[in-house]
């Protein structure tokens, strides 16, 4: 999901939305340990989709944008 699109999502919906990443970033942690990853590459996309997350979350908290 692109940044911009996030944007415009509302406080509730982003925190939403980061509470699915979380339990997305749990199943691949628990997938990749017992070898059933596919595509590793999931786990640098999610950790990265949840780190913006946060950032808004932080940022319309604060008030910024």
């Amino acid at each position: 999901m692109k940044i911009s699109e996030l944007r415009d999502k509302s406080l509730e919906e982003l925190t939403q939305l980061l509470d699915e990443k979380q339990l997305d970033a749990f199943r691949i942690r628990m997938a990749k340990a017992t070898g059933q990853l596919g595509n590793t590459h999931e786990v640098r996309g999610n950790r990265r989709t949840i780190a913006q997350l946060q950032t808004l979350i932080n940022e319309k908290q604060r008030g910024d944008s």
